[in-house]
């Protein structure tokens, strides 16, 4: 698997260190942000949902003959899980990262205001209205992972700003604003 090339590298891609995790506190802190901002940034322009440790092309820069090696792969992505931005899907094997694209709390916020600006306000929609409809298009929700929406949906449930009703699949469950 290959970076596609519309998707465009950071300068920081191309500069050696960056494949090697830095020994010096404050450097390795600045090194995990660039690593955490491109994972999010590649995962998030591309719509992939899970990240496949051994797949992802990002830990490869074959222009410059530099390669994370599997221990500091996992630094990175245990850094990345640790902001917020994933999940393990397989916490004891550690090889599958599920990405938020938005955090839920992000993900609620969006939500409302989505459905604020819309109208929605009193109606009713569905979980696929979110994720894959037509009033959707270019928003941070369209397409997520239905998990995480869902989680996003019970935040704002938790803040009495919807309710959910059961459907008769999940992707028919509606939503009250």
């Amino acid at each position: 698997m290959s970076i596609p090339a519309s998707f465009e590298l950071p300068d920081f891609y191309h500069f050696p260190p960056f494949f090697t995790i830095q020994p010096v506190l404050a450097t390795r802190e600045k090194q995990l942000g660039q690593w955490r901002e491109l994972i999010l940034k590649y995962h998030t322009d591309l719509k992939i949902k899970t990240m496949v440790l051994h797949e992802c092309p990002l830990w490869k820069n074959a222009n410059i003959g530099r390669e994370l090696n599997a221990e500091e792969i996992l630094v990175v992505v245990d850094d990345f899980v640790k902001s917020g931005h994933g999940e393990w899907e397989d916490p004891n094997q550690r090889t599958r990262c599920r990405i938020l694209w938005r955090k839920p709390e992000q993900l609620a916020s969006d939500v409302y205001e989505w459905a604020v600006a819309n109208g929605y306000i009193g109606s009713v929609c569905t979980v696929y209205e979110l994720h894959s409809g037509e009033d959707v298009n270019g928003m941070s929700f369209q397409g997520a992972d239905e998990e995480l929406l869902r989680r996003a949906l019970g935040i704002l449930e938790e803040q009495e700003k919807c309710t959910i009703f059961k459907g008769e699949t999940s992707s028919e469950d509606g939503i009250k604003f």
